[in-house]
């Protein structure tokens, strides 16, 4: 039994958000204009409606934005919301000098770093700056906000839009960019994501452009090697990996799932706090903590994550019904499966419109 997929309706329902919350600063722009006798020319010649043809088709794009900004998914969703009714509370003052689209991201940046202010880093197990753990060992859990996943859902039909909003949102850049303070992650970014110039980007900080291009500089020191990459179609070669994968989980092979990942691959399961390096390691670990017991006992239903490919993976229960165990994140490399983070946040599967059973 499944039920209908929610993304069917959501494009839909984020427009009416966005009127709503249009038409609710509109308000308070009103009652304030009526009280002073005045009103600002451009509210009086901007509907809400046509307000929001100028900046809805934004909306995709400036949640991957938000996304890379705080790690999180819910709370980019919520920044967004918050950039559109400052953008209606400030369009009165924008004078055209950049596109619409550029204004919008200094707003959302803004948007973004004043809510950094108030909460800490998500990271990854592997950034919590512990060694590799024991496959072997007891597995622990920590109540910490753990960097969370983004869907790939398409709601533009510009190939362009959908470009943006994917490039530069695969996890592990994003899980790089939690190590960086507020403005130094905000200046990466920009620049080396959004492309901004500069001076674009020191006026969005409201910071000298000798500061932005320092806040750069170590910006990409600590980041280290993983830097943004453009989102990537798979090979045929990788789609014939991937159909190993799945039925290695199916089959419950651990031998041929350690033959698909590469050598040095990574394993990390939030909110356990352990993470693993190498194929052999990551075998023991499934061995040893795994509750599947033979083939069929595992079903992995295909999806994608951050620009990757990714499995709903559901675990049969004593009834005989397969339900949502962990959602898994996979990282391709040349040699195999390079990096697998496997969420165990349920919820997950509802904001995919994954199915509830398999």
């Amino acid at each position: 039994m499944t039920r209908a997929d929610p993304r069917a309706d959501e494009s839909s329902a984020r427009k009416s958000e966005i009127t709503e919350s249009v038409s609710q600063a509109a308000g308070a722009q009103a009652s304030g204009a009526q009280g002073s006798g005045t009103a600002p020319a451009a509210r009086q010649s901007v509907t809400d409606a046509e307000f929001e043809a100028l900046v809805a088709p934004l909306r995709r794009e400036l949640i991957a934005h938000c996304y890379r900004m705080l790690g999180s998914s819910h709370e980019a969703e919520d920044m967004v919301q918050e950039t559109y009714l400052r953008a209606w509370r400030a369009f009165h003052a924008f004078e055209g000098r950049s596109s619409v689209r550029t204004w919008m991201y200094q707003i959302a940046t803004r948007t973004c770093l004043t809510a950094l202010g108030q909460r800490g880093r998500r990271p990854l197990p592997s950034g919590l700056g512990g060694d590799p753990s024991d496959p072997v060992g007891t597995l622990e859990t920590a109540e910490v906000p753990w960097l969370e996943p983004l869907p790939d859902r398409v709601e533009a039909a510009d190939p362009a839009t959908t470009a943006v909003s994917r490039d530069g949102v695969r996890l592990a850049f994003v899980a790089a960019l939690q190590k960086l303070t507020p403005q130094q992650r905000a200046v990466l970014v920009l620049r080396d994501v959004l492309a901004f110039s500069a001076a674009e980007t020191a006026e969005t900080l409201e910071i000298s452009v000798a500061s932005a291009n320092s806040a750069l500089q170590r910006a990409r020191a600590h980041a280290g090697d993983t830097g943004p990459i453009d989102a990537a179609e798979l090979s045929e070669r990788d789609h014939e990996l991937l159909a190993r994968y799945v039925k290695a989980f199916e089959s419950y092979d651990v031998g041929a799932i350690v033959d698909i990942l590469s050598e040095d691959a990574v394993w990390q399961m939030p909110p356990f706090t352990g993470w693993y390096r190498g194929a052999e390691n990551i075998g023991r670990l499934i061995s040893a903590n795994c509750p599947a017991q033979g083939p069929d006992d595992q079903r992995l239903i295909p999806t994608s994550a951050n620009g990757q490919p990714a499995f709903g993976l559901y675990m049969r229960g004593e009834d005989g019904v397969h339900r949502p165990f962990q959602l898994q994140v996979l990282e391709m490399g040349p040699t195999g499966v390079t990096n697998v983070v496997a969420f165990f946040d349920l919820s997950l599967f509802e904001q995919w419109g994954l199915p509830e059973t398999a």
